[in-house]
């Protein structure tokens, strides 16, 4: 499966991917694992608590924003979206209010994603988790890890 080719297919164009603003690197290859630091929605919009602030449905739409982030990351580091041969783990963690209990479902934005774009070797093992803040109050956080050639 060519993955740009089902890119134009679906109507989706990768956003340019995000540069670090910290002392870190966006991805780290090693041997055939390509590691993606935890990525967050660029739309200011996107802050706030789950549950509070942001509904499940506009978390969902930032982890799907987040994916496509993290595809555009995964693209600058390999060059062909087809070296990607297995997502292998998916961390998502959301800024949760408390009591919230629908990480899974937010998460689900990004992971339904990797399967749509990725078909098989976008299915993963994963874990949503709640969380008492993140960076700048952004709703959702996520890092990937995936086997290339």
């Amino acid at each position: 499966m060519r993955v740009e080719q089902r890119l134009q297919e679906l109507g989706i164009a990768l956003p340019e991917p995000v540069r670090p603003v910290a002392t870190y690197v966006r991805f780290i290859r090693t041997g055939n694992l390509l590691f993606i630091s935890g990525t967050g929605p660029t739309d200011a919009a996107k802050k706030g608590k789950v549950g509070a602030d942001v509904t499940v449905e506009e978390a969902k739409q930032a982890a799907r924003e987040v994916g496509l982030q993290i595809l555009a990351t995964a693209k600058d580091a390999l060059g062909d979206l087809d070296r990607i041969t297995q997502t292998v783990k998916v961390l998502g963690m959301v800024n949760s209010a408390p009591n919230f209990d629908q990480q899974p479902q937010v998460i689900n934005g990004c992971s339904d994603l990797l399967v749509e774009v990725l078909g098989d070797a976008g299915r993963h093992t994963r874990s949503a988790v709640g969380m008492g803040a993140l960076p700048g109050g952004i709703s959702v956080e996520i890092e990937c890890a995936f086997e290339v050639e």
